[in-house]
């Protein structure tokens, strides 16, 4: 724990609101007063079991586009790998569920933590090196995957903290950066991609809570270049957290300049057409081409997931905090249509 670091609950047992500025060592949700709509302590086993994780990572360059993802809801366990060729147009994934959690562990410490997944002959595992500038991830999938990539944040880059409420007894804690570099290699069958850091963009997304029990949200994303060589990223979202804060904000070389509510348009039963999204201060106005997707739904008793992803690129204009309008061209990224009960 860096000097200038915090836990993110309290002496009062509340988590810090808004927007956060130091680094959070840890989310000590144990340590959080956590109770029911009725007032009632919730507490031991059951708390823990109140408590989501997730984290996603997304790869992308002229050649792929990737998505890695953990998810932690305790009574189930999932973790998704998919890899599309933007020149062949051919599309890997796997997901796999895991009954109870039994073998998936997210460390609450958004800088410093590690996480797994394991089961049978598939292993996912994501490491933090020095306070956060470099996250390790590797993949095992059997025979048809294997993905060994370092994702680095420099140390004058500052990523999105935010931490709102979620429902009447909620909170969610969410840390975003986009706009990172990457490298590393990716095998998919046959193929191998090999990723250097002049041409490989990441973004990452470490989220956990008490959350809505039920809930929906859209979510842009995006990695890449500028014409100039500048170091691009955007992280939007409506839908959830929203309460009083946002979690919209752009990247330029690592500088941040946040944005107001965003506004997405897009058509629900063919995520495959064109969407557009913008945010209301004006400083953002984009059209998104996607090109593939990922979906997945899933109705297991207490638990549903209604999950769209979808890849592609990006083209319009934003404005930075220094006021200079720029011209998007072609940047990948992601754009989410998610419906989730847990």
């Amino acid at each position: 724990m860096s000097e200038n670091s915090i836990k993110l609950v309290q002496a009062d047992g509340q988590p810090i609101f808004g927007e956060i500025a130091q680094p959070v060592a840890e989310v000590n949700y144990l340590e959080c007063d956590f109770r029911t709509p009725m007032d009632k302590p919730v507490k031991g086993i059951r708390k823990k079991m109140s408590f989501n994780q997730f984290q996603f990572i997304g790869v992308m360059n002229d050649d792929i586009i990737a998505g890695i993802a953990i998810v932690d809801l305790k009574l189930i366990s999932n973790v998704f790998v998919y890899v599309y060729d933007f020149k062949t147009g051919e599309l890997f994934e796997k997901s796999i569920l895991q009954p109870l959690s039994v073998a998936t562990s997210i460390e609450a410490k958004p800088d410093a933590g590690s996480s797994y997944f394991k089961q049978f002959g598939d292993r996912l595992d994501i490491i933090c090196k020095g306070e956060g500038r470099e996250r390790k991830i590797q993949v095992s999938l059997g025979h048809n995957v294997s993905i060994d990539i370092s994702i680095f944040q420099p140390s004058q880059f500052k990523p999105l903290r935010v931490c709102s409420k979620a429902g009447y007894n909620g909170w969610v804690y969410t840390q975003k950066a986009a706009g990172l570099t990457a490298e590393g290699s990716i095998s998919c069958g046959n193929a191998k991609y090999i990723l250097t850091q002049q041409e490989t963009s990441a973004s990452l997304d470490w989220s956990c809570g008490f959350m809505r029990r039920e809930t929906a949200w859209n979510w842009a994303c995006f990695s890449g270049k500028l014409a100039d060589g500048r170091r691009v990223g955007l992280n939007l979202a409506a839908g959830v957290n929203e309460t009083g804060v946002t979690e919209n904000c752009l990247w330029v070389d690592g500088s941040m300049t946040k944005l107001n509510m965003a506004v997405f348009e897009f058509d629900r039963y063919q995520p495959e057409k064109q969407w557009l999204v913008k945010t209301t201060d004006g400083l953002l106005e984009l059209v998104f081409q996607p090109v593939g997707k990922r979906e997945e739904k899933i109705n297991a008793w207490v638990i549903a997931s209604n999950f769209k992803q979808v890849f592609g690129h990006f083209t319009g204009w934003m404005i930075d905090s220094a006021g200079e309008k720029t011209e998007l061209n072609n940047i990948p990224g992601f754009m989410e249509d998610h419906y989730a009960k847990w």
